[in-house]
């Protein structure tokens, strides 16, 4: 009689571990180190980031002063524009740090004929990776 107790005690201590196994796993799945919005936004990252770069290079150009140095060179802006999309993001992203440079020392009035020279060479830096993307 007592084995009966014994063996129906463990049958059915069996029985809860096999059902509550299923249950513990998918709670283990819910739990992700990393949660799928924090995913998202890190794939998103390098795009915006490209997004903002490129932003920066053509605003440089949309300036009187950019104007005035695309002209010298005998550039059209919509040429910089097409150019600056095809470039790699390492190229966009150099270019574009000098191109913030260069848009501080605009507001701050810092402008001077060395730095109208460097927006110059970044223009013929830009012709020229559209040269050679070609």
């Amino acid at each position: 009689m007592q084995t009966k107790k014994i063996t129906r005690f463990a049958t059915l201590l069996l029985a809860a571990a096999v059902s509550a196994g299923p249950m513990l796993a998918q709670s283990q799945v819910d739990k992700h180190v990393v949660s799928l919005g924090e995913l998202s936004k890190d794939a998103a990252r390098p795009s915006e980031n490209r997004r903002a770069n490129e932003a920066e290079i053509r605003q440089l150009f949309a300036t009187v002063d950019g104007q005035k140095a695309l002209k010298s060179a005998n550039v059209d802006f919509a040429k910089i524009d097409r150019a600056v999309s095809s470039m790699s993001d390492e190229d966009v992203a150099r270019i574009s740090d000098r191109a913030r440079e260069l848009n501080r020392d605009f507001v701050g009035g810092n402008l001077s004929d060395h730095d109208l020279l460097v927006i110059l060479i970044v223009v013929l830096i830009v012709v020229i990776l559209i040269v050679v993307l070609r």
